[in-house]
């Protein structure tokens, strides 16, 4: 029986010695070391057919910046020979905002190919033809999707089997549930004044839970109202009935 092929990201860019850049390092580095998953990332401009290897050119309507061919990045796409059941993503400002609930489906997926974008964009043309996906890492322009392609990576090379030390590492942090990760301590016992708080060192478990829950709900509510909104209300607290004693002669 052979082993399945591990995890995969092709990245189509036009700066390939940027991968695996800090992906190289730290729990992916060794992950990628050990095989645990791959990275390829392709030249772009391998598909220029001009000897001067051009890639852009200038917006139809006119504008300023320039933008990345059709026919060359189709070619590049094409060449990547990605099999159907790959996702292929563009990272883009103007895609759908990066979520955990779809790093996760990414993570569990044979992984996607990925277009970093330059200039002022690529043609539409290309987005509808080759089906791309635009996924987005937040509200904020970069110079290109190079940054957008390494942390889209990172977040679903993390939660790949054996990359992370403790299963719960992956399950007890910020968007796992929907809510933002509760506040952490560890020694010394006492900062610059600032003790941990006494019901973490206390041993109760449940308790922990609970107030770090509380945690978490206060902290998302302050700080994401827009994640907050969509948590579903709690039921609410139904009175415990009593329980009717037993009668004599039930023995």
């Amino acid at each position: 029986m052979t082993n399945p092929s591990p995890w995969r990201a092709t990245v189509l860019t036009l700066f390939p010695e940027m991968f695996p850049g800090p992906l190289g390092v730290s729990l992916a580095g060794r992950a990628l070391a050990s095989g645990l998953w791959e990275i390829e990332a392709r030249d772009i401009r391998a598909s220029a057919t001009d000897r001067h290897r051009s890639v852009d050119d200038t917006p139809a309507g006119g504008g300023p910046g320039m933008v990345l061919r059709a026919d060359v990045l189709a070619a590049a796409i094409d060449a990547a020979g990605i099999t159907p059941e790959r996702p292929r993503l563009l990272m883009s400002p103007r895609g759908r905002p990066l979520t955990q609930a779809r790093v996760s489906e990414l993570a569990q997926g044979p992984g996607p190919l990925i277009v970093c974008g330059r200039f002022e964009g690529i043609d539409q043309r290309v987005i509808d033809g080759r089906g791309l996906e635009e996924v987005s890492i937040g509200d904020y322009v970069l110079s290109g999707g190079e940054i957008a392609a390494l942390a889209l990576i990172d977040a679903c090379v993390r939660l790949l089997p054996g990359v992370m030390g403790k299963e719960a590492s992956g399950t007890e942090e910020s968007f796992s549930d929907g809510l933002l990760e509760y506040p952490q301590y560890t020694r010394p016992q006492l900062f610059e004044g600032a003790p941990i708080p006494e019901i973490l060192t206390s041993g109760d478990h449940a308790k922990v839970a609970s107030w770090r829950r509380a945690q978490s709900e206060a902290l998302t509510a302050a700080r994401r109202p827009d994640l907050w909104a969509q948590i579903p209300p709690k039921p609410p607290n139904r009175a415990r009935r009593q329980k009717t004693p037993k009668n004599k002669t039930d023995g």
